[in-house]
């Protein structure tokens, strides 16, 4: 299969590249909203300290492989 050459003689990235990217992208996006939405349930239900940290923690990580997925999806759809 050819590989695509742009305008200016560089490569365009590979299918499995963009998919790649999009999960970085959506993986970035799903922890700072996970940071926000995560901070604010724990301290509404009273968490404080380590408690506090490893629930955010834990809603970071969950929201960003989530958003993450499904970014890496649509990427690979538009392939």
């Amino acid at each position: 299969m050819p590989v695509t050459v742009g305008p200016y003689g560089q490569s365009q990235p590979s299918c499995f590249d963009r998919v790649k990217m999009g999960f970085v992208m959506g993986f970035a996006v799903g922890m700072a909203a996970g940071a926000l939405f995560g901070t604010f349930s724990c301290l509404r239900i009273g968490m404080r300290g380590r408690e506090l940290m490893g629930g955010v923690g834990k809603t970071m990580m969950q929201s960003g492989g989530t958003f993450g997925t499904f970014m890496a999806i649509g990427m690979g759809i538009r392939c």
